[in-house]
């Protein structure tokens, strides 16, 4: 059997044509920066034509979801999708069914299905890019919450607002790449436009001041984050992932922040960097089909 798998971020969608076992048979990307519904939607289709003869679509995005009805009910960075039912939509378009399911859950899933969580019963899974996201896996199954919502770390408060301004106090203010790049080019008074996240590090590694400032709160508030959800959760392993994982001593830069803590926390990075969401959501897929025809 053959799964269309999207993974669909805040700049890119991944495309995928993925077996049973986890193969990725053929996959490419497209440039979704603008965040248009209907461009990405169009960008999907697309490709279902250019691969016929897939069983399935399985869809990775970020956002509420609720996964049995394949429902966005708030598009994380993607606001163009929110309320909106996506594999309803699918279904009606292209007669194939069709799955869709937050995108951290799809990383954790992909590590649970065929990395290195394959014999945990209690991990954690972060994912660093545009945004935070979050998962939890705990007694052998993943968290979801009452209203969809389990998992939002990026929402955790990094210190105690003075005014309503919840956000800027937030995970999502100092701990993402979009939030390092903004955060920094205020410093540098400069277009965050023109400011990689590869721009920052790099001059974090030349000891530039505005670099070392930002980077610096980056670990410290990231440390302190994981030491909450190390205390709430008590997991066996906490995987990171997302682009940031590719910086080589970043797990060094991490233990050292987390040294002051004391506490035996596990860390490791993903195993399937950009091509988690679009396994996990294949696995999501397989499972739901199985249970429909349970």
């Amino acid at each position: 059997m053959k799964i269309a798998a999207f993974d669909i971020g805040g700049t890119s969608l991944k495309m995928g044509v993925i077996d049973e076992q986890g193969n990725i048979l053929t996959s490419d990307s497209a440039d979704i920066s603008h965040n248009s519904r209907d461009k990405i939607l169009d960008e999907i289709l697309a490709w279902l034509e250019k691969n016929p003869g897939c069983a399935g679509i399985a869809v990775s995005t970020p956002g509420y979801i609720d996964a049995e009805a394949g429902y966005i009910a708030m598009g994380g960075t993607i606001r163009d999708f929110d309320q909106f039912h996506l594999s309803q939509w699918l279904t009606e378009k292209t007669s194939l069914p069709a799955t869709v399911e937050n995108d951290a859950h799809c990383a954790l899933l992909a590590e649970q299905w065929l990395g290195k969580a394959k014999k945990l019963s209690d991990f954690l899974m972060l994912t660093i890019g545009t945004g935070l996201g979050g998962a939890a896996f705990c007694n052998g199954a993943l968290i979801r919450g009452g209203r969809n919502r389990a998992g939002e770390f990026g929402c955790l408060l990094t210190s105690r607002p003075d005014s309503s301004n919840i956000e800027r106090h937030t995970m999502s203010q100092s701990c993402t790449m979009t939030a390092l790049r903004e955060n920094y080019s205020q410093l540098i008074e400069k277009s965050s436009d023109d400011v990689t996240g590869k721009d920052v590090f790099d001059a974090y590694d030349r000891k530039e001041e505005a670099a070392q400032q930002v980077v610096n709160k980056f670990y410290q508030d990231f440390a302190a984050c994981l030491y909450n959800l190390f205390s709430v959760f008590d997991p066996q392993m906490i995987f990171i992932g997302g682009g940031i994982t590719e910086r080589e001593p970043f797990l060094e830069e991490l233990a050292e922040q987390l040294a002051k803590y004391d506490l035996d926390i596990r860390i490791d990075t993903a195993t399937y960097g950009n091509d988690s969401g679009m396994l996990g959501a294949t696995w999501n897929f397989l499972q739901r089909q199985q249970s429909n025809i349970a």
